[in-house]
């Protein structure tokens, strides 16, 4: 039992991670923007926020762990929302080739990261020095009075931080807005056909912008709970933040764009990575294969969904394409 309820702790935290990273990417991708600059826009957040919660608890004796929080946040959507920003003009009023874009992004992400990042490093005396323990703490403490209910439930369900609550209230709120208002259907209008929406009178440029920034300042969140929750408040230049971004736009692929498919399918992702821990006898070999799971589970989904051609199941039709009015 034990071991069961430790895979789901692992799985749960690292598919928060990368479900906001999903999230956000089906924001932008319901706009017809395809943001392969995920990873980078989660590098951006995760250093944006421990920045800020570096040099607050640096300046204050006795830091809040309330302002650590806000501070944390208010600095990874700023500069999350700036990635996201770049990205637009870059594709939506330059029409710049996006797949190219994205991956420029992605680049320019994690050196920019790492830069801070190791400068923070020599800031606090070496690599794995820099404490930023009161805000860490605060985004990993569960909810209270719940953690300790018996049989493992408190642990499994009321154990973690409020990012990942949030998180799967976002997927929530997110399919409905999606299916249920106005401006979310004309949303999809815009990444289905921008011609149609445009002549129906909806701002193609304006719906594509606000989808494409906000859906890059929720990615971000997903690197801020990465560094605070994930690695409890530490930098560490190995390339992991990358390798989640590219699994969260795989996770794009597998939810087949629909946001409450990303809550069970981002843990079912974690469920396959770390499943290796908790088999004996595996070879180092046996582990890096038990890894590949959840993009071989993708491929396998990605095919089926392509043979049987459901519309609901497919990508947005204008996906990737840059929007010439005059061409309309």
């Amino acid at each position: 039992m034990d071991a069961i309820i430790s895979l789901f702790n692992a799985a749960v935290v690292f598919g928060t991670v990368i479900m906001f990273g999903a999230i956000g990417e089906i924001i932008a991708e319901k706009s017809g923007s395809l943001n392969l600059g995920v990873p980078g826009i989660m590098y951006l957040g995760g250093i944006a926020g421990l920045v800020g919660a570096f040099f607050y608890e640096s300046s204050v004796d006795e830091p809040n762990r309330l302002v650590c929080v806000i501070i944390a946040v208010l600095c990874c959507f700023a500069v999350s929302f700036l990635g996201g920003l770049i990205f637009s003009f870059l594709t939506i009023t330059l029409r710049a080739n996006q797949n190219v874009t994205g991956l420029t992004l992605t680049i320019f992400g994690s050196g920019v990261a790492n830069f801070f990042g190791g400068s923070l490093n020599k800031l606090a005396g070496g690599v794995g020095q820099i404490s930023v323990s009161a805000t860490s703490s605060a985004f990993r403490h569960g909810i209270p009075g719940l953690k300790s209910i018996g049989g493992g439930i408190g642990q499994m369900f009321f154990s973690y931080g409020f990012l990942v609550y949030i998180a799967i209230a976002s997927a929530v709120l997110l399919s409905i807005y999606l299916k249920r208002t106005r401006q979310g259907l004309a949303l999809g209008a815009v990444g289905e056909n921008p011609g149609a929406a445009d002549a129906a009178g909806i701002n193609v440029t304006k719906y594509k912008y606000l989808a494409t920034c906000f859906g890059a300042a929720i990615s971000g969140f997903g690197g801020l709970f990465y560094v605070m929750d994930y690695t409890k408040g530490t930098w560490a230049n190995d390339g992991t933040i990358e390798a989640l971004g590219w699994l969260a736009v795989a996770l794009v692929i597998f939810a087949t764009w629909k946001p409450y498919n990303t809550i069970w399918g981002s843990y079912l992702f974690g469920i396959l990575y770390w499943a290796f821990f908790y088999i004996s006898g595996l070879t180092r070999s046996s582990q890096e294969l038990f890894k590949m799971l959840p993009y071989i589970v993708t491929i396998i989904v990605l095919v089926a969904v392509s043979m049987r051609k459901k519309k609901e199941n497919q990508p947005p039709e204008a996906l990737g394409l840059s929007y010439f009015r005059e061409e309309r």
